[in-house]
């Protein structure tokens, strides 16, 4: 990635690339300011040379590309067309080596830009380079991970020789300094400004803005017709001449000598692709045309765009052909809104619905658009956008329903933004309008308002407001759902609860659950029942990867993280942290923090931990489901870890105080450790007492085992301890059970059965170390040296000597996961087979192979032929003899 501001030569460097490659084949596309609402358009370009290696791809990546290009019908898949690209790069690098450019990358769109990040990634093993070129204002997926190169400005020296050798004129000394200083190192400004003579507008004091000033300078001598043809050029994202010359007639222009003319000005070149001379040059022809023109151009560019082929496109020109409110084109939009979120995600969807609200001419229908449009804005994240809408709606009358649809998406709005308890409010004021005219609509918005407040903590007056409010409407008529539940749990306590908690997350795929992700793992957790938080993470991600929302696949990876931490499988909490960051710093969110508060308190990293709580509590909603009661959850396990007790029963009194709805349970078992540390007697007494109605009422193997473990240290019976290590190993808590190890070696150590503890404290020390937990591991180490044992120091594991990047990168892609150290679970046995036998393996095993323990432990999920996966254990072990560099990280696993 070649990153620098407008002019500073990012451009030059890549045609410097394309000359200095005589060898390679050069392909290139550029990001439009203008287009970037418009999915694979940049994609589209960079990959139109290479079609005729289409017919080599499998039948369902060529399907999947021609689907992203509009030539032919469906729903893209970003998965498939990540593949897809890569499948039809290496075709056409088989022929002759290839380069690939990309300029103006902060403009490409965003599920170009995905697929691109997804190409650049793996092609390392191919005779295919990639160069990006962009300004630092970039967002798009991924291209924030690629390796920069910052492109700096001249020196004025350099400036002046510059100036000097291409000046086409002698230069006044006087004239030269100012030049030099006005263009500010940027080299293109040099040029366009020597170009335009040192006479520039005193107002323009942008480099950028001088630049495209020297553009314009160049249009100054040209026909109207030739102007008018390189405006075509500039409105079309394109870049094919099959539509440019077609809307060129459309308006009656006589291209033959306009194009000579625009050709002469070295602005643009007319080739099998239409290029300008550089990305600032297309901006200047756009914006030196006037409002006229430009209606009239997109006009002429619509008209001659197949309206089945490309219906999204066509419908964006004829909406910025439009003088003003047109209800046709408007409702073309609107049906473009659907399948442009198909193939680019909500934010394209919401670009759609916005510009269908310009042009909405009926006021009720402008009315619904704007709410349309608000609520995609929403959902992709552009938050300012969303409130803007809503704010126009303010003088406009509305009836009951859509005043109740306002006040839920601002509350909605103000909850993401701001964190505090104005948006729970504004939801259960908008969901007390609704109670009357849709009973059940106003049931789930009062779910929603109690998650809102669970999910920040300390929500107390607006939960009891919420199920006043809820127990005046009519239960629902068929299963109790989850608003009946809560009332249970306040009013009957858990026994009577349980069940219907448990019921409620029976089918956690329902898309009522998708827009409650938050509330769903909270019941989860208190329920202590892993496997359902584990189906709730996985689903999320996947619904946030269908449907293109960043919001909900981050916390979908958040979840994921927080399970992987749960299980021990270290390595994949790292990895699923990673993307989330990722992820968050592409849409320019901040990253959650609650799955990073759970892995920096089971890794003993006190000082992390502590930095997160900071911003966490400068930022409450950043935090994730019951972000204040799980800040001082997550607090409490660091510093029994770390043997902190004090510090630890401090912070777990404060997860528990308050008595939230959810979380405090999970909390409970970190009070009463540090209360006995602390010999605080009848607090461990009263947390115990509480413990026991949840887990007894939940009744699952985890919430029983660890209730075990603290019962025998409130009781200091040993059975207890031993009936916790028999529960705790027949579920996936690998953490809970090494501490119950710990406890009981701890225990046996004070009762002076030095040769049993040690047992206990060994297994403890392992299972610990694997998990990653490494306060805990030092707190068994330390119990194992006071017997008199050595401890030997365990060398760092396989993930800890592999980036963030590289963890997260290997498998995923294709169809499956990792379970670091162990098994890597197949979900897409036939995309996995590609990751095999693709030729970028001979990098990405590298990297991805030493996460597996052992090659014949494998969990086939969706193909019942056993000679498949005889084949892959088979194509492993061969590629494993074969590689003495992953013999040797392999061996370094413990």
């Amino acid at each position: 990635m070649l990153e620098g501001e407008a002019g500073i030569g990012k451009s030059a460097l890549l045609d410097h690339a394309h000359n200095a490659a005589p060898g390679f084949r050069t392909v290139r596309t550029s990001g439009s300011e203008f287009e970037q609402e418009l999915p694979y358009s940049a994609l589209h370009q960079l990959c139109v040379p290479m079609l005729k290696h289409l017919i080599e791809l499998p039948d369902r990546h060529r399907d999947a590309l021609q689907v992203a290009f509009g030539l032919a019908e469906g729903t893209p898949d970003p998965f498939r067309i990540g593949l897809a690209t890569l499948g039809l790069v290496t075709a056409a690098a088989r022929e002759r080596p290839l380069l690939c450019l990309i300029d103006d990358a902060q403009w490409v769109d965003t599920a170009s830009a995905r697929a691109m990040v997804f190409l650049a990634r793996r092609v390392a093993a191919d005779p295919v380079a990639m160069i990006f070129a962009a300004r630092s204002t970039y967002t798009a997926t991924g291209l924030g991970e690629l390796p920069k190169l910052a492109v700096r400005g001249l020196s004025d020296e350099d400036a002046k020789v510059l100036l000097t050798k291409r000046s086409p004129f002698p230069l006044d000394d006087q004239v030269r300094e100012r030049l030099v200083a006005e263009a500010q190192g940027n080299p293109l400004a040099v040029l366009e400004l020597d170009r335009a003579g040192g006479f520039v507008p005193p107002d323009m004091s942008s480099v950028p803005t001088r630049i495209e000033y020297g553009f314009r300078a160049r249009l100054a001598g040209l026909s109207a017709e030739a102007r008018l043809l390189l405006m075509v050029a500039s409105a079309d994202p394109t870049g094919d001449p099959g539509l440019l010359w077609p809307a060129a007639r459309q308006l009656n222009l006589d291209v033959t000598p306009a194009s000579a003319d625009a050709d002469a000005t070295g602005l643009v070149e007319f080739g099998t692709r239409i290029r300008f001379c550089h990305p600032l040059a297309r901006s200047a022809v756009y914006r030196a045309a006037d409002a006229g023109q430009r209606r009239a151009v997109h006009a002429a560019l619509a008209a001659v765009t197949d309206p089945v082929m490309a219906p999204d496109r066509r419908a964006w020109h004829r909406a910025q052909a439009s003088p003003g409110p047109d209800d046709d084109v408007a409702d073309e939009l609107e049906r473009c809104a659907e399948r442009a979120q198909a193939r680019g995600g909500v934010a394209a969807a919401a670009a759609f619905l916005e510009r269908s609200v310009a042009l909405s001419l009926d006021p009720a229908r402008r009315i619904e658009r704007t709410l349309h449009a608000a609520q995609a804005g929403f959902d992709a994240g552009a938050f300012g956008k969303a409130a803007n809408l809503l704010v126009t709606l303010e003088t406009t009358t509305l009836d009951e329903f859509q005043h109740a649809d306002v006040g839920l998406l601002q509350g909605r709005i103000a909850f993401t933004r701001h964190g505090d308890g104005s948006g729970p409010m504004l939801m259960v004021r908008a969901a007390e309008r609704l109670a009357s005219l849709d009973p059940d609509r106003a049931r789930d918005c009062f779910l929603d308002a109690v998650e809102m407040s669970l999910s920040v903590g300390r929500g107390g007056a607006v939960i009891d407001r919420v199920l006043t409010a809820a127990r005046s409407t009519a239960p629902t008529p068929s299963s109790p759902d989850a608003l009946d539940a809560l009332m249970v749990l306040a009013t009957d306590g858990y026994e009577a609860a349980v069940p219907l908690l448990r019921h409620a997350l029976y089918d956690i795929g329902d898309p009522f659950w998708t827009r409650r992700p938050a509330l769903a793992t909270m019941i989860a957790v208190e329920l202590w029942d892993p496997d359902t938080h584990a189906a709730i993470a996985a689903w999320l991600v996947k619904a946030g990867r269908a449907s293109g929302s960043p919001l909900l696949l981050r916390l979908g990876l958040a979840q994921k993280a927080i399970d992987a931490t749960l299980i021990g499988d270290i390595g994949q909490a790292i990895a699923t942290t990673a993307e989330e960051a990722a992820i968050a710093d592409a849409t320019g969110a901040p990253p959650l923090l609650h799955h990073r508060l759970h892995l920096a308190a089971l890794r003993g990293r006190r000082d992390e931990a502590l930095r997160l709580c900071e911003v966490a509590t400068a930022a409450p909603t950043t935090g994730g489901p019951g972000q204040v009661t799980n800040l001082h959850w997550t607090t409490a396990m660091l510093n029994n870890g770390l043997a902190d007790y004090p510090a630890a029963l401090a912070a777990a009194r404060k997860a528990t105080e308050h008595g939230d709805l959810f979380l405090t349970g999970a909390a409970l078992p970190e009070l009463i450790e540090a209360a006995v540390r602390c010999d605080d007697h009848i607090t461990a007494a009263r947390a115990m007492d509480s413990l026991t109605e949840r887990t007894q009422a939940c009744g699952t193997v985890a919430g029983r085992g660890v209730a075990a473990y603290s019962r025998g240290l409130v009781t200091g019976i040993e059975d207890h301890y031993r009936e916790a290590i028999d529960l705790l190993a027949e579920g996936p808590l690998l953490p809970y059970l090494a501490r119950a190890h710990l406890l009981y070696g701890e225990w046996l150590r004070r009762e002076g059965r030095r040769r049993d503890c040690r047992e206990h404290l060994r297994t403890a020390h392992e299972l610990l170390s694997r998990a990653g937990a490494e306060g805990f591991a030092r707190r068994a180490a330390g119990e194992l040296r006071a017997t008199g044992e050595k401890v030997q120091a365990r060398s760092g594991q396989t993930y800890e000597k592999l980036t963030m990047q590289e963890v997260a990168v290997v498998g995923r892609d294709f169809g499956g996961d990792f379970d670091c150290g162990a098994v890597f679970v197949i979900e897409d046995l036939d995309g996995y087979w590609e990751y095999l036998t693709h030729p970028a393996h001979a990098h990405t095993d590298r990297v991805g192979m030493p996460l597996v323990e052992k090659f014949d432990s494998y969990d086939i999920t969706d193909d019942d032929d056993p000679q498949m996966g005889a084949e892959i254990a088979d194509l492993h072990r061969r590629r494993y003899e074969s590689d003495p560099e992953l013999a040797a990280l392999v061996s370094k696993q413990p």
